[in-house]
C-alpha cells in the first residue's frame, strides 16, 4: 500500500524545489541584470538593481553582427540533429529490434566516448579539419557537433523503441513492408513523441556547445558561442558588454526550452517508471 502524502510534506517539497530551482537559475538572471548595468556599474560590485540602460546591447550589436552568429547557431544545431536523427534511427532500430550478443557491449563504448576529455582529441581533429580545408566551414561544424551528440541521440532513441511492440513490425513485415518501408511508415510515426524530445535535446546541447565551435571556427561558420567569447580580449573582462552578449545568446534556447519543457521531462524520463 502506498504511503500517504500530508500536505506538510508536499509544502516542505515544494519549497525544497523552488529553493534549488532558484540557485540553480540564479547565474543566468544575474548575467540578465548586469546586461542592463552600464561598464562602470558592472564593476563596482553585487546589485540587483540596475540602472536599465541599454547601453551595452548597442555597443554589443555596433561591434559585431549578432544575426550572422545567430543564423550560424541556427544552423548548426538543426542540421547536425538532423543529421544525428539520420543516423541514430536505422542504428537505434537495429539495437532494439535486432540484438546480437555484442548490442549492450556496443551501447557501453558508444557512451564511454562521452566521459573522454574533448581536448585529449583536439590536436587530430583539428589537423583533419585543416587537411580537408573544413576549418572555418558550416558543413564540417555540423558533422562534429553530430558526432559528438550521437551517443545520446542512439541512447535515447534505443530506450523508446525498445517500448514499441516487435509484434507490430513482425505484423508490417508480413504485409510485405520492406526494411526502409518498416522504419519510415511504421517505426517513425510511432515514436514521433520520442523523437521529438530527442531532436529538442540534442538542439539544445549543439547551440550550447563551445569548445568545439570556438577551436574549430573563426569568422564564416562562428556560432553564438564565438560571439561570446570575442567579448573576452586580454584588456580584460568587459562585465555589461559580456552579460549583454552572453543574454542575446542564450535568450532564443530558454525561450525554447520555457515552451518545450513538459516534453524535454518526458524525454529524459520515459522508460524511468513502469
Amino acid at each position: 500500500m502506498a504511503r500517504a502524502v500530508t500536505t506538510q510534506h508536499k509544502t516542505i517539497a515544494t519549497v525544497a524545489a523552488w529553493i534549488v530551482a532558484l540557485l540553480i537559475f540564479f547565474p543566468i538572471l544575474y548575467t540578465i541584470i548586469t546586461s542592463f548595468k552600464s561598464e562602470q556599474e558592472a564593476i563596482q560590485g553585487f546589485a540587483l538593481i540596475p540602472s536599465g540602460t541599454f547601453e551595452s546591447y548597442t555597443e554589443v550589436q555596433a561591434q559585431s553582427g549578432y544575426f550572422k552568429f545567430f543564423f550560424n547557431s541556427v544552423l548548426l544545431s538543426v542540421g547536425s540533429t538532423v543529421l544525428a536523427l539520420l543516423v541514430a534511427i536505422p542504428a537505434a532500430w537495429s539495437m532494439a529490434f535486432s540484438p546480437t550478443k555484442r548490442t549492450k557491449d556496443i551501447l557501453m563504448w558508444m557512451l564511454s566516448t562521452k566521459m573522454m576529455p574533448a581536448v585529449a582529441v583536439l590536436f587530430p581533429i583539428y589537423l583533419i579539419f585543416r587537411d580537408t580545408g573544413l576549418l572555418d566551414s558550416r558543413i564540417g561544424l555540423m558533422v562534429m557537433l553530430m558526432l559528438i551528440n550521437l551517443p545520446i541521440v542512439v541512447w535515447m532513441l534505443y530506450t523508446y523503441f525498445r517500448e514499441i511492440p516487435g509484434e507490430i513490425l513482425e505484423a508490417a513485415r508480413m504485409d510485405g513492408a520492406s526494411l526502409w518501408n518498416e522504419i519510415i511508415y511504421v517505426l517513425t510515426p510511432m515514436a514521433v513523441p520520442g523523437i521529438a524530445s530527442t531532436m529538442l535535446l540534442n538542439i539544445i546541447l549543439a547551440w550550447n556547445e563551445a569548445f568545439w565551435t570556438i577551436r574549430l571556427t573563426t569568422t564564416e561558420a562562428a556560432p553564438l558561442t564565438a560571439f561570446i567569447s570575442s567579448f573576452s580580449s586580454p584588456q580584460g573582462l568587459f562585465w555589461a558588454k559580456l552579460s549583454a552578449a552572453s543574454t542575446l545568446a542564450i535568450a532564443p534556447i530558454l525561450i525554447m526550452g520555457w515552451f518545450s519543457q513538459k516534453q524535454l521531462v518526458r524525454g529524459l524520463t520515459f522508460g524511468a517508471v513502469k
